[in-house]
């Protein structure tokens, strides 16, 4: 299960775990935690490159966390963009859990 905690009053995003993965198949070869990996790794470099946010980023396997003081309103758009990707994601495959 992968757990997405999403704290704008803290400025603070963490996505923890791993969607569950049929027995057999190797690791990387999930489609679940592709896809959270992908528009979550997308948001990070978006908040740099694109909005250019000053943000604290920590990405290991299966734990990620932004955290940041203040965002502008292109800020603003790219997590709101990330979060319909994340639900979008969770209303197709399940195995996401929101807090």
């Amino acid at each position: 299960m992968i757990e997405v905690h999403i704290d704008r009053a803290k400025h603070l995003i963490t996505v923890q775990g791993h969607a569950a993965r049929p027995e057999g198949t190797p690791p990387g070869s999930n489609i679940i935690c592709a896809a959270v990996s992908a528009i979550t790794l997308t948001l990070i470099e978006g908040l740099e490159s694109i909005a250019n946010e000053r943000i604290s980023a920590r990405v290991d396997t299966g734990d990620v966390s932004i955290e940041w003081d203040e965002l502008s309103d292109i800020g603003s758009a790219l997590i709101d963009t990330w979060f319909i990707g994340i639900l979008k994601i969770q209303e197709a495959y399940g195995e996401i859990t929101i807090i």
